[in-house]
């Protein structure tokens, strides 16, 4: 699934030629050197990203508000949705996008938040933080994978806590509509959407000994995990932490900060994954992500597990419990929010499916944590961890056999002084996933990485030089998605005295058969320079 964050007005841009900017490698909407202000000011650009739009068919679409509210402190909108009429019956469309529109000014942290539908949760996101003058910002989003849930009246549940008050003034008024586009020509799927989607849980929660019943006739099954390190807490910046030998102002378990996912079923590990290692508009230094956001900071990638291996133990008509958790948080220690959707394609020629598990391996993650002390503390930390297994199932169409392996790791290098002034750590991190489903192989490799340097001089001024990377090999499809930044400001004054400065840029290529996509982004002070679109 993929995102879309774009500004809903220019800010404070020159206004220039569209044949001289091109010239120039700019486009409508950047600032040229002689705009660009010598360090932020009240107001800037509003949120941007270099991800591409979400394609849609050219269809006769219908759209419908899902949610309308202000969120000023943690009471939860409520409402209810009803599918529209006069796009196709419901379950027939060919795409389904998601759309929440937000503004917010004044001052204000960034916030988590949610929105579910009929239990279903449908988006995760965080917020930008606002210049004093108000920022815009818009999140896109391809749900059509929840179209059985959208094809008849569920209730609505959304929540972005915040506080309001005479510090933090910042209002955060929300609005999402869903858009429905009709069957026709052109309108080709490249998937299947599930039969059903069942709910684990919602909201903030994290599943915990849940029962799953699925129907009786599954044959493939999908749990996708919305698993974010909380804001406000050690795990936000889990990567961080440390062993407890070690001193740091964020110590973790004698993992330190390995974490890695998973999903049990009867107390057996059916599916592991890697975190992302999310970077809210709050974390290292706001002044970073002040117009480009870290990738997938507004629309949160649910982390995805095949089951279908099990998918014969599920299909007995009994209960199963079902159990996601994050390893390497130590014991009694909260901090992370993991909602879960099993997604369940099922057999339209037979009632009960019926198979077996036939093969299974697996073993605790392996870590190691090597600490130096001295005037510069130094921990580095390995990790990895593998799972396969296999199952068959009895289809109408004939025995299918579906093996599924996984192999994570994760290599993270941190330096820092005894008083944190200076900081600076690396990380990597690598999930690698094949299904073989009767000889046929799919693969999904994924890369991330982060590489974040923070010092502190005399003058109390703050500086970070930021990177992080989102790789992917889907198959035959390449995803690079990669943001750079440097931001310096002054720490304890007031916010018109922190003399901020920042560069940010973002690239975002994309390349698959027959489809190129290349996007550049940079800003300067919170002014947009640079938007350039190659292939």
């Amino acid at each position: 699934m993929r995102s879309l964050i774009r500004p809903l007005r220019p800010r404070r841009t020159a206004t220039v030629l569209t044949g001289a900017l091109a010239a120039l490698g700019l486009s409508l909407g950047t600032a040229t050197a002689d705009t660009v202000p010598t360090e932020f000011g009240t107001d800037y650009h509003d949120p941007v990203t270099a991800a591409p739009a979400v394609p849609t068919p050219h269809t006769k679409s219908c759209s419908v508000t899902v949610a309308e509210a202000q969120f000023k402190d943690f009471t939860p909108y409520t409402g209810t949705y009803t599918p529209p009429t006069g796009c196709g019956t419901p379950g027939s469309w060919s795409k389904v996008v998601l759309r929440m529109d937000g503004n917010v000014k004044g001052r204000q942290y960034d916030r988590l938040g949610y929105l579910d539908i009929g239990g279903v949760q449908v988006l995760r996101t965080s917020t930008p933080e606002p210049s004093q003058d108000g920022i815009d910002w818009s999140v896109e989003k391809d749900v059509t994978e929840y179209e059985k849930t959208l094809s008849s009246a569920q209730s609505v549940d959304m929540l972005i806590g915040n506080v309001v008050n005479d510090t933090y003034t910042g209002v955060l008024n929300v609005k999402v509509t869903l858009t429905f586009y009709a069957p026709g020509p052109g309108a080709r799927r490249t998937s299947s959407a599930p039969d059903q989607v069942i709910p684990l849980s919602a909201g903030n929660d994290v599943t915990t000994g849940t029962p799953l019943t699925t129907p009786r006739n599954s044959e493939r099954i999908l749990a996708e995990v919305y698993a974010t390190g909380s804001g406000g807490g050690c795990e936000e910046f889990w990567y961080s932490a440390v062993t407890p030998s070690a001193s740091y102002s964020c110590r973790g378990g004698d993992d330190g900060p390995y974490r890695e996912v998973q999903v049990s079923i009867d107390g057996k590990v059916a599916g592991i994954a890697s975190p992302y290692p999310n970077v809210w508009t709050g974390g290292w230094s706001p002044y970073l992500w002040s117009v480009i956001p870290s990738p997938h900071a507004f629309d949160v990638r649910p982390l995805t597990f095949d089951l279908t291996p099990f998918a014969g133990e599920l299909n007995d008509g009994r209960a199963h419990k079902v159990d996601v958790s994050v390893l390497g948080v130590p014991a009694g220690q909260t901090g992370w929010s993991a909602p879960t959707n099993i997604l369940v394609w099922q057999d339209a020629h037979k009632s009960v499916v019926k198979g077996a598990v036939t093969f299974y391996r697996t073993a605790d993650p392996a870590v190691t944590n090597t600490y130096t002390d001295g005037s510069l503390r130094h921990l580095v930390t390995g990790g990895k961890d593998h799972l396969k297994v296999t199952g068959y199932l009895d289809t109408s169409h004939g025995r299918v056999t579906t093996t599924v392996e996984r192999t994570l790791t994760a290599a993270i290098d941190h330096q820092w002084t005894p008083d944190e002034n200076t900081d600076d750590q690396t990380g990597k991190w690598t999930d690698h996933r094949s299904v073989t489903t009767n000889g046929h192989v799919s693969r999904i490799d994924r890369t991330y990485t982060l590489d974040g340097r923070a010092t502190i001089d005399s003058a109390n001024r703050l500086r970070v030089i930021m990177s992080v990377g989102d790789h992917a090999l889907l198959d035959a499809t390449r995803i690079d998605d990669t943001y750079s930044g440097d931001a310096t400001f002054t720490l304890g004054v007031a916010r018109e005295d922190r003399h901020a400065v920042a560069t940010t840029g973002e690239r975002y290529r994309l390349r698959a058969p027959g489809t190129c996509y290349d996007h550049t982004l940079a800003t300067e002070q919170g002014v947009l320079t640079k938007d350039v679109r190659g292939c």
